[in-house]
């Protein structure tokens, strides 16, 4: 039987990948649903080639537009966020790949483990602003969430066959961004332009400054923590340049096991998908020659200090992580269109961080408002900012 999978964001970077991997597994997987946010021309290429169940564009001023291109198609058309939300209850969807950029997420990942869905997670801030609520209603439902970011990935890769082995530390590797090595004096001075020029994976703007900023790593530390059920201690961050070692865990009787690959986000897709199963594929093998010298080293703390703002975030626990997360896409978008600086991401944050409201146990309602609360405040910051 085929797995019939519900694509949430398939017009993003994740979003194409994984349209990627279905066209090469035709006889293993079929698209029952896709969703988008406004990329409509992207969308309606997408639903000709796969001819999905559904579609469901969250931008509503698009729904004619779509309706009007897709007339001939026997596909159902929907519209708004809330109809994202409600899609993934379909009895005809088998796993459901969430790849939203941000909060925008969360509500349909909860509602997809709420009707049993396998889920293949790539947006990791569903994690990061709900981890503890994510994984006990995982655990309530018996659903499974397969991580598909790499690092995540890798863990979950090195752990199979390991399930009465105790964890001591698992290692998440980063290639430091475009900035590895500069200083503050540099760092001031860096353009949306430049920070999109990740030296290793291809992915969105959004991921892509977070990279630059080391924050997308922090998110993954919290990710990690959730997935794997571990204490903030357990977990360490090491800048591998090359993109080689996905991540590595470590046992407690020392030995370590490292998943390893090319910089080729199909793969950890693919692994989602198929799970237990491994589907030969023509993806680009990686050779040692190549890469004589794999180098390791500790990230900078001092010039990219978002990375401790999530470790932070992460020990403090309650909303923090969700303040962080909201403050961090404000920053991050704000810096796209040019209207704050590169080092101005870190300071909206912090002070977001310190002034937004401390809930120890929050319930889902209490992470919404915190999320709106710390977007309405970090804006007020941008204002300044420019001002």
């Amino acid at each position: 039987m085929k797995k019939r999978v519900a694509i949430l964001g398939s017009t993003g970077s994740i979003g194409k990948q994984t349209l990627d991997v279905i066209r090469e597994f035709p006889d293993k997987f079929e698209v029952e649903v896709l969703t988008a946010n406004n990329n409509i021309d992207l969308l309606i290429q997408q639903a000709r080639e796969f001819v999905p169940n559904t579609l469901v564009i969250a931008n509503e001023s698009k729904y004619s537009q779509l309706t009007d291109a897709l007339s001939d198609l026997p596909i159902k058309v929907y519209t708004g966020a809330d109809a994202i939300s409600q899609v993934v209850e379909m009895d005809t969807i088998d796993i459901v790949l969430t790849a939203m950029v941000g909060f925008s997420g969360l509500l349909p990942t909860i509602n997809a483990i709420k009707a049993k869905k396998t889920i293949a997670l790539a947006n990791k801030e569903t994690l990061v602003v709900a981890g503890e609520l994510i994984r006990n209603l995982a655990l309530e439902n018996k659903t499974n969430i397969f991580p598909v970011d790499s690092e995540h990935s890798a863990i979950f890769q090195c752990l199979v066959g390991e399930n009465h082995n105790a964890i001591e530390k698992v290692y998440l590797t980063a290639s430091g961004g475009p900035f590895r090595g500069k200083n503050l004096d540099f760092l001031k001075n860096v353009t949306p332009a430049m920070a999109l020029k990740h030296p290793n994976w291809d992915m969105g703007a959004k991921i892509t400054i977070d990279s630059a900023t080391l924050m997308n790593k922090g998110f993954e530390a919290i990710e990690a923590r959730w997935l794997f059920d571990l204490k903030p201690e357990q977990i360490d961050i090491i800048v591998h340049p090359q993109s080689i070692v996905h991540s590595i865990v470590q046992f407690e009787d020392g030995s370590m096991k490292a998943q390893m690959g090319l910089p080729d986000m199909k793969l950890p897709i693919l692994y989602a998908l198929s799970f237990p199963f491994r589907y030969k594929a023509g993806f680009q093998r990686f050779n040692f020659i190549d890469y004589p010298q794999l180098s390791f080293e500790k990230p900078d703390l001092e010039n990219f200090k978002n990375l401790s703002l999530a470790f932070l975030a992460m020990e403090k626990g309650g909303n923090i992580p969700c303040i962080l997360n909201a403050a961090n896409e404000i920053a991050v978008n704000a810096f796209l269109n040019e209207k704050i600086g590169f080092l101005d991401m870190t300071d909206v944050i912090v002070k977001a961080m310190d002034n937004v409201s401390y809930i120890k146990n929050p319930s889902l309602d209490q992470l919404i408002n915190t999320d709106i609360e710390t977007r309405r405040y970090s804006e007020t910051l941008i204002v300044k900012i420019i001002k």
